[in-house]
This record gives C-alpha cells, structure tokens and sequence, in this order.
C-alpha cells in the first residue's frame, strides 16, 4: 500500500521535524480507555505498520489503560527509530472505565514523568504535555515543575491540552508552549481561536477526535458529497482537510486495528481543491 505522508508538510518539535499526520495510541487499550486491548497482538501490529508506512509522531499518554498505551509502545517499537518522536501527557488521571480526575501537584507531575520515562525506555521524553490544568493548583507551579524537569534534560518539549487562548499565553510565560492539543474537527469548531493564535504564534495544534462524525458525514451530507467528487472516504476528506486548514495542524487519528489505521494515512493522498476546502469549512 502506498502512503505519501511526505505529502503532509512537517512540523518542527524539539529539533525534530515529523509528519503532520500522525498516529493517537489511546485506542490502544479497553473499553472506556481502561485496561489491556481486546487484541494486543493486533495493537503491536498497528504500531509497528505506522511506523512502516512513515508515521513518526506517536501521541500516547500516562492515564491511557493507565499506562498500557505507553508500554505497549515501548514492547513494539523500542529501541525507537531516530526520527520518531513519542508525545506523552500527565496530569489527569484515569480512575476506572471512563472515568477522568485532574491532578496537576506539581510532585505527582514529576513522578509521572519519572515513571512515563521508565515506560517507554526513554532517557529524555521529547514532548510532555501537561493533559489539563488543573483548577485547584496555581498554573504557574504546575508549568514550573515541568519547566524544572526540562531544564533536567529529562523533557525536551512542553505542550498543553485543552486550554483557551488565555491560558495558553500564561502558560507561555513559565515555560516555551510547542503544541497544544484540543478536539478540533469539522463537527467541533470550539477552538477556533486557538487555532488560529497558534498559526500565529507558529505553535503546533494538535486536533484530537479529528474525524467529523454523525450528520456532517452521513450520506448526502457535503462531507459525504467531497468523499464521493475526491474518491475517498468522509473520514479520510476529514483529515485531508484538517491538513489544509491550517500548517499548523497535526491531526493524531487513531485506532486498534491495521485495516483502519491504513484508511487513515491513505488521508495525506486526498487532494482537495480550494473550493472544496471552502465549502466543507462554512459547513457547521
């Protein structure tokens, strides 16, 4: 199968420059992103064709299982390729199926840190994003610690997840902010703004849940209309044209299974034209 992931453009983190499609490994757990995949031999699979097929930006995190999407990178990828770049993330906890807690201390940060290093067999984690602010500990203390541990050479990049453009510029007075990741995509316009602070600011924005889903991408729907002018699928126009939104985006689909992570890369072959990234932007 032939995926052009050059065809993506690169973006630069922590002297590293990657694909700007890359691949989410919360998938690769249970239900409700607790315990072990349904197949984790298929989940190895899905790994190590990623990176087969190019993908050198991997987004995992801490709370994923917890800590099964992390050592399952580690069993099918390490030792790691020189280029690729795992992105991992700290500071909310997961306490059972679906069920999430914010917790941003700064001494529990840097345990986890501590032990995402020990799980992926990594000296130095080229991209640790603080997963949310947490409301009851100041944000200076929070990017602080982070900011010391980088300063450790124990972090080489710090990102955010799901903050406003506000928080984002405070946060930038503590520690330099490469990344920031929040659901973004043809449905879900919410951060808007942050985008585009982030293409001003030349930040990368990680969209995560960037495939449009219900209505939007149901038969007959202009999604569906794309799809059918382009030959692809709605989920792969959603990518194409999260890629051409912005150069800033990095879209991170993911999945547990190889057929499917194949549909998603095939994205960086679909070539939408300026009309149709005009059209599928104005709809709502």
């Amino acid at each position: 199968m032939s995926i052009e992931l050059q065809s993506t453009g690169t973006f630069p983190i922590g002297g590293k420059s990657v694909h700007r499609l890359g691949f989410g490994a919360m998938s690769l757990t249970g239900p409700g992103v607790w315990g072990p995949p349904r197949d984790h031999d298929e989940a190895v699979r899905v790994l190590r064709r990623a990176v087969d097929l190019g993908v050198d930006f991997i987004d995992t995190a801490d709370s994923y299982g917890p800590y099964i999407s992390e050592e399952i990178i580690r069993e099918a990828l390490h030792p790691y390729p020189e280029q690729l770049l795992i992105a991992t993330k700290a500071g909310f906890v997961r306490t059972g199926p679906s069920k999430w807690v914010v917790v941003g201390r700064p001494a529990y940060l840097r345990q986890e840190v501590e032990m995402s290093l020990r799980r992926l067999g990594l000296e130095r984690i080229d991209l640790l994003q603080l997963h949310r602010i947490d409301p009851e500990v100041p944000l200076e203390d929070q990017l602080g610690e982070l900011k010391a541990l980088q300063d450790e050479g124990k972090i080489g990049s710090v990102g955010l997840s799901e903050v406003s453009v506000e928080e984002l510029e405070r946060a930038r007075r503590v520690v330099e902010i490469v990344t920031v990741q929040n659901r973004y995509n043809l449905t879900n316009r919410f951060s808007e703004s942050v985008l585009e602070h982030c293409e001003e600011q030349g930040i990368g924005f990680i969209p995560y849940s960037p495939i449009a889903k219900g209505a939007l991408a149901a038969p007959g729907s202009p999604v569906d209309h794309v799809a059918k002018v382009v030959g692809a699928t709605p989920a792969q126009v959603s990518l194409a044209w999260l890629l051409a939104r912005s150069p800033v985006t990095m879209p991170i689909p993911g999945t547990s299974t190889v057929a499917h992570l194949e549909e998603n890369l095939a994205a960086s072959t679909v070539e939408l034209t300026a009309e149709q990234v005009s059209e599928l932007t104005a709809t709502r």
